[in-house]
């Protein structure tokens, strides 16, 4: 079985818009035939961000994710409850939410968020 990833937000949004910012290893990875997954928060952080003006992407993220090869991770009532018990160390809700996810799910997290290391969670 192939090795399976939660991407994070802005590693999306740059893959779509912005494809030089994302480092060469992700690029790499992304264009393999791993599975890759792209959460509910991510959906909804996106949401909030076009809804806000502070964002401009495409116009239905999810169909956009899956038509690219996403699957999508929805946020289940075990993510949510152990969002409390994860140490302080990032505070962004989004980015709580798919540190739990890829703990729980056994996911290996694809980002280039630093924080996200002092968690006990694999990163590519």
């Amino acid at each position: 079985m192939n090795q399976a990833y939660l991407v994070d937000t802005n590693i999306i949004l740059w893959a779509w818009h912005e494809p030089h910012r994302v480092p060469q290893r992700i690029l790499d990875l992304l264009g393999t035939d791993a599975e890759f997954h792209a959460s509910v928060a991510t959906i909804w952080e996106i949401s909030i961000k076009t809804a806000l003006g502070k964002l401009d992407t495409v116009n239905n993220v999810a169909d956009a994710l899956i038509s690219t090869g996403y699957r999508i991770l929805p946020i289940e009532i075990e993510h949510a409850e152990a969002a409390r018990q994860l140490p302080l160390h990032h505070r962004d809700p989004f980015d709580r939410m798919l540190i739990v996810q890829a703990q729980i799910e056994s996911l290996t997290m694809v980002t280039t968020d630093q924080s996200f290391s002092a968690y006990d969670l694999a990163i590519a």
